[in-house]
């Protein structure tokens, strides 16, 4: 499975940014789906995660009320909506894929895309 996220751009506070996961290879809509962020210096952080079905998701504590992650299998994709965007929130935002179920941890996913720059301004 190949991954690559895109989406990411210069934002202000409050405002909104739409990320989106295209993906190829085998059929993704056997696979669990992700997103992480990472901020330079620190651990790569969960932020969402959504069932092969997109009938179950997970988010971190940070982000509910204000993200939300879909999938649209026939089109091969994963996205993450996100409103209310605070500082914050700023990171290069990650997209992931695993045979298994939903994880919170990183090393739980085998497939990473390249991440995409999000940058919220106060």
């Amino acid at each position: 499975v190949q991954l690559q996220a895109f989406g990411g751009g210069l934002v202000q506070a409050g405002g909104f940014l739409r990320l989106s996961c295209a993906t190829s290879g085998r059929i993704f809509g056997l696979y669990t789906a992700a997103w992480f962020r990472r901020v330079p210096g620190k651990e790569r952080e969960f932020v969402a995660a959504i069932s092969w079905s997109g009938g179950s998701t997970d988010y971190a504590d940070s982000v509910k009320g204000r993200f939300t992650v879909s999938r649209d299998n026939a089109k091969n994709a994963v996205y993450l909506q996100m409103n209310s965007l605070k500082p914050e929130d700023t990171a290069v935002y990650y997209c992931a894929a695993s045979y298994y179920g939903k994880a919170v941890t990183p090393g739980r996913y085998e497939y990473w895309g390249q991440g995409t720059q999000v940058t919220v301004s106060s």
